[in-house]
């Protein structure tokens, strides 16, 4: 979830439901394949992953921002534990964190960034993804 509804009251930041019929890209980390749904509007990156009670293997979401911006994420009604890559323009992983389900606290990137790819909680770990690796598919 992006760390931007502050002045939100709580009951308006929590949607009905997980939020459905995003589109869908692709992207790889070297071999591995990573099927994100896209996250481009204030509204679908504020909702984000929220209400989800599983995340299928190599699936994530991919939020996608106008321009370069320092970006933080928080995990308030988001239920299953993630990780989070924050990515340069080029698709360079700047910096990565993990995320503990409901969850208020900050998580931010390191210096500006276009995007974001959260996962489930440790599969950048499990397939060998780390900061400075470049993604393939993120189009700029």
């Amino acid at each position: 979830m992006l760390l931007t509804t502050a002045s939100i009251p709580a009951a308006a930041q929590t949607p009905a439901g997980p939020q459905t019929g995003l589109p869908i890209t692709e992207l790889t980390a070297g071999i591995h394949v990573i099927r994100a749904e896209v996250a481009n509007t204030d509204e679908t990156r504020r909702v984000g992953l929220m209400l989800r009670k599983s995340l299928p293997d190599n699936n994530g979401m991919l939020f996608v921002f106008e321009e370069p911006e320092m970006q933080c994420f928080w995990m308030r009604n988001t239920l299953v534990p993630l990780s989070i890559a924050f990515i340069a323009d080029d698709g360079t992983i700047v910096n990565m964190a993990d995320m503990a389900p409901q969850t208020d606290d900050p998580h931010c990137s390191e210096q500006p960034v276009r995007y974001a790819l959260e996962m489930a909680q440790g599969w950048f770990d499990t397939h060998g993804v780390a900061a400075g690796q470049r993604l393939g598919g993120i189009s700029q």
